[in-house]
């Protein structure tokens, strides 16, 4: 009787798996587990690296001249108002909700717009002044582009730190995202340039301090997003 070619093909050994398949298995076999993102440890690294840089900057660029001539309350509410500015847009930026992975896009928004305007508008409403102040007014406006470039500088830290932390980590709201971190690094800026610079009047502390905080939200918008997409 001639054998059934069906039960002559379950006789026949397995075909061998193709190379690529053999090279799948072994990549798949030497997979190890990944450490997962702590968002709560980068918020402090981040904080804690951009104040020791922000120290750096301000030891390079001198204190103010008219620290003393100045009231106390307002050099140190003015300076917690900056470091609460830097603090909590990053932290909103960084550190997702308790049980979600998903970052606070809205919040961090929320906390960028706010943060802009304030200092904008309290830089226009509150800037005292003592006799070694410095006022350049509106004709010597442009001369304030020095203060901009110092706090662009010392947001620069916190930002590139923030976009590092977050690469891979930013499926929505990415821009505000970053815009919230530019405006954490642009706080940081203006908390230097609180203790720094001596012009008091209300064009420079307002357009030129508040600004940074503006730029560099805008800049980390537009920069940000593209560099912690991992593809």
């Amino acid at each position: 009787m001639k054998p059934d070619p069906i039960d002559e093909l379950a006789a026949l050994p397995p075909p061998a798996p193709p190379p690529l398949a053999r090279e799948l298995e072994a990549e798949l076999g030497a997979l190890r587990p990944v450490a997962t993102r702590r968002p709560a440890r980068q918020l402090v690294m981040l904080v804690a690296v951009s104040l020791i840089y922000g120290a750096g900057v301000l030891a390079v660029v001198t204190t103010r001249r008219d620290a003393g001539e100045l009231p106390m309350g307002w050099m140190v509410g003015a300076a917690l108002g900056w470091l609460f500015g830097f603090v909590i847009p990053c932290h909103l930026a960084m550190v997702p909700q308790a049980g979600s992975m998903m970052p606070r896009w809205r919040l961090a928004a929320i906390a960028a717009v706010i943060t802009a305007i304030v200092f904008v508008v309290l830089g226009a409403l509150i800037h005292p002044s003592g006799p070694s102040s410095e006022h350049y007014g509106a004709e010597h406006f442009a001369r304030g582009h020095t203060c901009l470039e110092i706090g662009l500088a010392t947001a620069l830290v916190p930002i590139v730190l923030g976009t590092i932390f977050l690469r891979g980590a930013l499926p929505v709201g990415s821009r505000w995202i970053a815009a919230a971190l530019g405006a954490g690094g642009g706080s940081l800026g203006g908390l230097v340039l609180h203790l720094h610079c001596h012009v008091t009047d209300v064009l420079h502390v307002s357009v030129v301090h508040g600004g940074v905080v503006i730029v560099a939200a805008l800049l980390a918008a537009a920069v940000v997003p593209r560099a912690a997409d991992v593809r």
